[in-house]
């Protein structure tokens, strides 16, 4: 009794071009595709002629994610007219891709003591809550998003490669917004454990740790204005509100299995890939007028965003809680059904009365495991995670050519092989 979506995920494996987006798109949002489709395809810096463009999961799902319906046609214009459209799978065969720690490394030298600054108090019991997790032990992916999509987009933009101040505070707000986050989480979810440490709340209590939470998010937004853009100060205040909506769909599910699968990929947006999104669109904002290219920049950051949050929901499943830095199994334990239990679903219908009741009942948990491990759930999520990094790279790609474009390329390489 396979869902429609979980066809069109079938569909995607098997491979396809755009002759079949009409039904493919009927099938995932239950709406007529777009038919004013230019014969011209979208150009991209390098070129392999010939390739048609596949259909992306990010763009499948457009309603859900708020994207902009203009992203599903092909288009006769582009940023550098003299350029060639390519397919992602035989993209940058030929570049010469940069290291994206290495790069970013300058910058990030002194992120975290500059965050200490902003988070500078007279009470020591509440500067060392807030400086627990600014300990430079975080895998700082957000923030070297960030630094690269500044350097990559003021280089696009006829601009010298380094950071602007306000976009480097852009860069440390948004590692600011996600601790936060998860100081927060940690304590709704009842967490003694991150990164590889004691949780905040673990160690001083859930009311000490919700208010070290808050007083992070305040310096945040202190930081945010002092930028002095209001239109900066509007994208990047989206992200708070995404996280606080994302958390409340975490809390609910779907009783339809066809709306199980869409609802997770919106709460996974909202709670992982908006903070991603909105501030590399911010570092555009700074340095470019162009709306398309804003654009790019958000594309990017959503894509690789959600792609990094379903490797995280595979890892769940494949690493030991030492490599995670927290337990593992932790979703199912939570109550939460991610993509590879999603998948499995359709391979062991048992699953979605375990999911109807959060995995509450004895044992649920052991069998869900099971379940999923001995379905083809993790390769299909895997799978998912590297069509939307595959658009990722299809946005970047739009851009001048710079050893920034590149290292964010190669992230999204990163992103799909990481074990932690």
């Amino acid at each position: 009794m396979a869902g429609s979506w979980w066809m069109c995920c079938r569909r995607l494996k098997g491979g396809f071009t755009t002759s079949g987006l009409t039904e493919t798109l009927r099938c995932f949002s239950g709406q007529s595709a777009y038919s004013s489709a230019s014969p011209t395809a979208r150009p991209s810096w390098s070129s392999a002629p010939g390739k048609e463009r596949p259909l992306f999961p990010a763009q499948i799902h457009s309603k859900a994610l708020n994207l902009n319906p203009s992203l599903l046609r092909h288009r006769s214009s582009s940023l550098y007219p003299t350029l060639r459209y390519c397919g992602c799978r035989t993209m940058h065969s030929d570049a010469k891709l940069r290291d994206p720690f290495t790069l970013a490394q300058k910058d990030l030298t002194s992120l975290y003591d500059d965050i200490k600054k902003e988070l500078f108090v007279a009470k020591t019991e509440l500067k060392y809550l807030c400086d627990y997790y600014f300990d430079g032990r975080g895998k700082a992916i957000r923030p070297i998003i960030v630094i690269l999509m500044a350097r990559a987009m003021n280089i696009h933009s006829n601009r010298a490669g380094d950071l602007l101040p306000g976009q480097r505070t852009i860069a440390m707000i948004s590692e600011m917004i996600h601790t936060a986050s998860l100081v927060h989480d940690d304590v709704i979810d009842g967490s003694d454990e991150r990164r590889g440490k004691k949780s905040i709340n673990d160690v001083w209590g859930e009311r000490k740790a919700i208010l070290a939470g808050d007083f992070i998010l305040s310096a945040a937004t202190m930081a945010l204005a002092r930028i002095g853009n209001s239109a900066v100060v509007k994208v990047v205040s989206q992200v708070i509100e995404d996280l606080v909506r994302g958390e409340f769909m975490q809390l609910g599910s779907k009783e339809n299995e066809n709306e199980r699968f869409k609802h997770y990929l919106e709460k996974t947006y909202k709670k992982t890939a908006s903070l991603m999104a909105h501030s590399c669109k911010a570092v555009s904002i700074l340095v470019n007028s162009d709306p398309e290219v804003h654009e790019i920049a958000y594309q990017y950051g959503k894509n690789v965003g959600i792609a990094f949050q379903l490797v995280d929901d595979v890892l769940d499943f494949t690493s030991g809680a030492e490599q995670l830095g927290k337990p593992a199994a932790a979703d199912l334990k939570l109550g939460l059904a991610t993509g590879p239990v999603l998948f499995a679903c359709q391979q062991f219908p048992e699953l979605h009365a375990m999911i109807m009741r959060r995995f509450s009942s004895k044992g649920d948990v052991d069998r869900a495991w099971q379940y999923v491990l001995q379905s083809d759930g993790v390769q299909q999520t895997t799978y998912l995670a590297r069509r939307y990094c595959e658009e990722a790279i299809r946005q970047i790609s739009r851009l001048r050519p710079s050893p920034e474009r590149d290292a964010l390329i190669r992230l999204t390489e990163i992103v799909l092989s990481r074990d932690k």
